[in-house]
């Protein structure tokens, strides 16, 4: 699978894998009742839904992936959406790189890259590496931001450093079109962009 089918354009590195760096996060996050959502009971489900309701962030976000999952619950990811949004309004930053990632699949949304591009800054901006990578893709492909493959660089190259897996790789592509110049100047940017954004909080 490719960057063409997952963006919709085909650039001239078509070997990026799909959903950027590696979709949308599965870190198998814990319900309250501390098991993963794949293992949720209706009971579960409840005890999530009343701790989100009562504002619980990470019981938001866990909510958004038994939705998004379909885990406990038919899946619905407009409702997915509902319970991210408000796990990121309350500075998630897993939910906002899931925000971001729904907005670039038109999952519970029609498909937005301006606003893919906002949540995965956010997120890129708090230190997520999948996010950084993702950013870094929608400035390979110009999808929400103009097509800049120095920019798509930087903030590759800071995934990486950061432990983002597919990183490593997409970073090295990217390289491969940049001249000696265009290289130097984009490490200069990465070097920036990992002191101010380089660790998860």
């Amino acid at each position: 699978v490719n960057i063409c089918k997952t963006f919709g354009v085909c650039v001239a590195i078509c070997l990026l894998p799909l959903g950027g760096c590696s979709g949308s996060k599965d870190s198998t996050p814990m319900s309250t009742t501390g098991q993963s959502p794949a293992a949720a009971t209706p009971r579960d489900f409840d005890a999530t839904k009343k701790a989100a309701d009562s504002g619980d962030a990470v019981a938001q976000y866990n909510l958004g992936v038994m939705y998004r999952d379909g885990e406990g619950v038919p899946q619905d990811y407009a409702e997915a959406m509902k319970w991210f949004r408000l796990a990121a309004e309350q500075g998630d930053t897993t939910a906002k790189y899931n925000l971001g990632v729904m907005y670039r699949d038109g999952l519970g949304v029609p498909q937005d890259y301006a606003e893919a591009v906002k949540w995965s800054r956010l997120a890129a901006e708090q230190g997520d590496a999948e996010a950084q990578c993702d950013l870094g893709l929608m400035y390979l492909s110009g999808l929400g931001v103009p097509q800049d493959d120095a920019e798509a660089y930087a903030w590759i190259s800071v995934a990486a450093t950061s432990g983002s897996e597919d990183a490593s790789s997409n970073r090295d592509l990217v390289a491969s079109k940049l001249t000696p110049e265009q290289l130097s100047k984009a490490q200069k940017r990465a070097t920036e962009l990992f002191e101010k954004y380089g660790i998860e909080d």
